[in-house]
């Protein structure tokens, strides 16, 4: 990779990280009053970080709600982040919300207290003005159908990018997939027999529409056109395991 590519090594904040997971997961789990729901397709995130929740009328977290002392943490909210493409461990993130619930006219309105990322690094707790300030990633709507078109449509794109990947990340790789994309950069997932590792190729410089992250992966597929195929892979597939 060029200098340039080398230099720009930017990923997502963690309270950018944290915004992106429930705007692109599809159900919220609710730990309120020793029950837990599920909700499926029935939240969304207001500007100010607020959660918003749409519950039947005969919902019980509807009338725990109603009772909990304003201003008492009375839930936990969970949400998941699922990678699109098949693969191993499919969860790349969860984001747990600690805070209580306002009785709206249309839904239930959360205000978090506590906010914690869990990743495959590790937890952290992120800043509740940050996580307010914060938006998510850009392309967190495009996702979904960005990286299944690359796996389904284009397992060649893939395969070529694995030559922007040191040769050590390739060995006794089974497999490679895409499994993240944000403004930054691409995550591929590498997986072996009995384990996996994610290597990231960062952008040369960041995309805020498709239009602009189309540019940013020709970029890169040319920056893989011009490297070596790696030794590792090439083996690989010789023996027949690929």
């Amino acid at each position: 990779m060029g200098d340039e590519q080398a230099a720009w090594a930017a990923g997502p904040g963690v309270a950018e990280q944290a915004r992106s997971v429930p705007a692109t997961a599809w159900s919220c789990r609710v730990t309120a009053d020793g029950g837990r729901e599920e909700f499926v397709g029935a939240h969304t995130v207001a500007d100010d970080g607020r959660v918003l929740l749409h519950v039947p009328e005969d919902s019980a977290l509807l009338a725990a709600a109603i009772c909990a002392p304003r201003g008492e943490p009375s839930a936990v909210l969970e949400f998941a982040d699922v990678a699109p493409v098949p693969v191993r461990h499919r969860i790349r993130a969860r984001l747990w919300m600690a805070g209580w619930f306002v009785p709206s006219d249309e839904h239930l309105v959360f205000q978090p207290t506590r906010v914690v990322l869990r990743r495959p690094s590790g937890a952290v707790v992120v800043d509740l003005d940050e996580f307010a300030a914060a938006h998510p990633d850009p392309l967190v709507g495009a996702e979904a159908e960005l990286l299944t078109h690359l796996a389904d449509a284009h397992p060649d794109a893939v395969e070529r990018l694995t030559r922007l990947v040191e040769p050590e990340s390739l060995h006794a790789a089974t497999r490679v997939q895409p499994l993240a994309v944000d403004r930054h950069g691409l995550t591929l997932r590498i997986e072996r027999t009995r384990a996996h590792g994610d290597v990231r190729l960062a952008f040369h410089a960041p995309a805020d529409d498709v239009a602009q992250l189309t540019e940013r992966m020709h970029v890169l597929l040319a920056q893989a056109s011009a490297a070596a195929c790696p030794r590792t892979l090439q083996r690989q597939r010789a023996d027949g395991d690929g």
